[in-house]
């Protein structure tokens, strides 16, 4: 990514960035070029207004591009990540330099089959007297430090091994972005947009793609919250009963109980008022059956209500132990499978947790052996290669005592 500052190309009236939105449906934002109004005519601030007027639910950013001005990147990422829409980005073709920081402000990440990822440390176009320079170095520093952070936060894991991946101008396949921490699964999807045709020209990176690139370290990592998803829930006795009363889902025990009791009070008195005299006491037990039946509710007294509870609370413990079994067999199949390394084994395990279904499918689509199983080397001496003694062989033996 690069630092604007002073002379550089000519610009060339060009959109690399589309906003479209339509009444109903999800934003889309396709960003299809070099990233910055140095280059092309379209600014990241009116670009960022834009985002920030955006009345949606939902906004799938779509990026295909080899970077660009490293602060235009940064506006955009931040007026995304500022929506209180859900983001979803989707790397069509290249997500490289500015373009893989935008990508950081999704919720969900999802890399296209055949996409491409890549991150490295800003650059600058300047001039100057010795001292301009040095102190224009340590505005780069701070620039690749800042973003190195946003990487590290994404994917988990330890800042100085992201630095050193930033600083070596690291290349992800769709598959080893996933296994990083980078993005979310991979999807065969086919984008519709004909402008994914498009070549860039990379001569000006130290590898020109992924297949001119060393296999990426995939850095050990930390689980990483995500409050973005919502994990789906079953409904319990206690939801159950809770709807039926009219009361919060996440009631208490006692709240509930409390609120049976009132309606069944509310309903006695009532019945009461039409079949009695007022003032005629307490409803019979008839009254209360027939309330109970039109209501769609069952009386239980307090004990059975609280072996109910715990049955349930057992149940869900159960439940809840069993599939933590289940989603670490698949981590631990995938790690003995070189999927990932063992150090992404919690991160994966949240992933589970958090969605079962969207992170099941994101491990199964990784490709076997991302991650080297085999040792490098021996630790042991080579037999000896010296000449056969064929005076053994029986053979030669016999053939010495003919002749």
């Amino acid at each position: 990514m690069t630092i604007r500052n002073g002379a550089g190309a000519s610009r060339r009236p060009r959109e690399w960035c589309r906003i479209n939105a339509q009444a109903g449906a999800a934003t889309e934002i396709l960003i299809y070029d070099v990233i910055g109004s140095y280059w092309r005519d379209t600014d990241a601030q009116t670009i960022a207004t834009q985002i920030k007027e955006l009345d949606t639910d939902e906004i799938v950013v779509r990026i295909n591009s080899p970077g660009g001005d490293a602060f235009d990147g940064i506006a955009i990422m931040n007026a995304l990540r500022a929506h209180s829409a859900k983001v979803t980005v989707r790397i069509d073709g290249l997500a490289a330099s500015a373009a893989s920081v935008i990508a950081m402000a999704g919720d969900e990440i999802v890399m296209g089959e055949g996409s491409q990822m890549m991150i490295h440390e800003a650059w600058l176009y300047t001039s100057g007297t010795a001292d301009y320079l040095r102190s224009e170095a340590d505005r780069l520093d701070k620039m690749t430090d800042s973003i190195t952070s946003l990487y590290a936060r994404r994917a988990g894991g330890d800042f100085e091994e992201w630095r050193d991946l930033v600083a070596a101008e690291t290349w992800f396949t769709a598959d080893e972005a996933v296994a990083a921490g980078l993005a979310d699964k991979v999807s065969d999807s086919t984008p519709d947009s004909g402008e994914l045709s498009a070549a860039f020209n990379l001569s000006q990176f130290r590898f020109a793609g992924r297949e001119h690139a060393p296999a990426p370290r995939i850095p050990s990592a930390e689980a990483v919250e995500d409050t973005n998803r919502k994990e789906g829930i079953v409904p319990t006795l206690n939801e159950t009963l809770a709807q039926r009363l009219g009361i919060n889902a996440d009631a208490t025990d006692e709240t509930i109980l409390a609120a049976l009791d009132e309606a069944l009070a509310e309903q006695a008195q009532e019945t009461g008022t039409q079949a009695s005299a007022p003032g005629a006491g307490d409803p019979t037990a008839e009254q209360v059956a027939t309330y109970m039946e039109r209501h769609g509710l069952v009386a239980v007294d307090r004990a059975q209500h609280e072996d109910y509870i715990a049955a349930a609370n057992e149940g869900r413990a159960a439940r809840a132990q069993q599939l933590r079994e289940a989603d670490e067999a698949l981590v631990d199949g995938a790690i003995r499978a070189g999927k990932f390394g063992p150090g992404r084994r919690e991160h994966w395990l949240n992933a589970l947790k958090r969605d079962r279904e969207g992170a099941t499918e994101a491990i199964n689509s990784l490709a076997k052996g991302l991650v080297p199983l085999d040792e490098v080397g021996h630790g042991v001496d080579p037999e000896p290669t010296g000449g056969a003694d064929f005076t053994a062989v029986d053979k030669f033996k016999n053939w010495i005592e003919e002749n």
